[in-house]
């Protein structure tokens, strides 16, 4: 192998590394961009939230579908925090923006929402209208927002969740 050969190798692996190094480089930092409205004529278990209305409020955005293993994963998860910090001013809504056409069906959402006992704010996204606004590439992404309404953390995937947490709770403790 020529020197110029092994150079145009190596570079080609560093560039590898590098691609996915920034692929994954989003998981669990935070990006300080003013979170964009949420936007759906439907919404489950809730009426229409407003990002300005939910101001002085830490609030979680979840992108998922009812198909993705993963989102299914990190369910357990997302009830949990509903559950134990609802009261302290954690607001969930998560986005359903689906993968396949069969998850396009409300009535199946619905179905699935009720099933598995999901009582925070579940807005449509069949459009991907807000999927483009938060650039979100992945299920499931979690976006946790201040409460001045700036995004402070996002986790794609599943993990992290001791991290998740304690931005939570570090979030929640912050004065308004």
């Amino acid at each position: 192998m020529s020197e110029r050969s092994v150079n145009k190798f190596w570079s080609l692996a560093v560039l590898g590394v590098l691609g996915v190094v920034f692929y994954f480089v989003p998981l669990g930092l935070a990006s300080s961009v003013v979170a964009p409205e949420i936007v759906s004529p439907t919404w489950i278990n809730s009426d229409p939230l407003k990002m300005e209305e939910l101001r002085g409020k830490v609030v979680m955005v979840e992108f998922w579908t009812f198909g993705c293993w993963n989102c299914r994963n990190i369910e357990p998860y997302v009830k949990e925090w509903h559950k134990k910090y609802e009261k302290d001013g954690l607001v969930v809504i998560a986005v359903h923006s689906p993968e396949f056409d069969h998850e396009k069906e409300i009535g199946k959402v619905k179905s699935y929402v009720k099933e598995n006992n999901i009582s925070y704010a579940v807005p449509i996204d069949n459009d991907f209208r807000n999927w483009r606004q938060y650039k979100n590439r992945y299920w499931p992404t979690l976006y946790v927002i201040d409460k001045k309404g700036t995004i402070q953390y996002t986790r794609i995937g599943e993990g992290a969740y001791e991290q998740t947490e304690e931005t939570i709770q570090r979030l929640l403790a912050e004065p308004s």
